[in-house]
């Protein structure tokens, strides 16, 4: 089971990840700044119903991989750096380009298919489980506990993009805000990227 200074880790590890834009978050924002927030809880309960699910898979194939052989793990975590890495030089050195799709109400099961279609969350789910869990920690509770703490990290963080939608809409369209954004978060990915290498995160 997850003690309070894996979870602490694990909620620091998961901020500049799922609070930095990205397809969910961004889709999230439009809808609540064109429809409002409550137009956003139907997806928003199709994609983490769906995000539940996926991450509690991908974490029991993850502790029986890394049961057999813990240098997976290693390799992963050194992939996870230059990943989490190169990430970073992005947002430090460039402002969003791309354009918000104009959104449409959407429901359960668009929200479902928004998470199977998120790269972003397959990414970051695999980067999780590969820092924190081992041979050892690798029981179902940890697993579930891993991924409900997941779960509700996404669902707080989409729905302050969602309340938030309006104002952010306008944020990302000033240049020097976009700008000061991504540095800072930028900045937050280095320290995690960093974090992988020396591998503290892991605890």
């Amino acid at each position: 089971m997850m003690d309070i200074s894996q979870a602490i880790a694990l909620a620091a590890f998961l901020f500049p990840l799922a609070y930095s834009p990205g397809p969910g978050n961004l889709f999230f924002a439009a809808t609540g700044a064109r429809f409002g927030f409550q137009r956003t809880l139907a997806p928003s309960a199709g994609y983490h119903i769906a995000t539940w699910f996926v991450t509690a898979a991908i974490g029991f194939g993850f502790a029986g991989l890394l049961a057999k052989d813990a240098r997976l793990g290693t390799a992963i975590q050194l992939a996870g750096a230059v990943y989490i890495l190169w990430l970073a030089v992005g947002f430090l050195r460039s402002g969003l380009t791309a354009d918000t799709p104009e959104p449409r109400p959407a429901g359960v099961g668009t929200g479902a298919v928004l998470l199977l279609f998120n790269p972003k969350a397959f990414v970051i789910i695999g980067l999780m489980f590969s820092q924190f869990l081992d041979g050892t920690q690798g029981d179902a509770k940890h697993v579930l506990a891993i991924t409900t703490l997941f779960t509700l990290n996404n669902f707080l963080a989409f729905s302050l993009y969602s309340i938030a939608g309006a104002r952010l809409g306008a944020l990302l369209r000033v240049p020097k805000a976009t700008r000061q954004m991504n540095t800072v978060f930028g900045v937050m990915l280095i320290g995690v990227g960093l974090w992988f290498l020396t591998g503290r995160i892991g605890g």
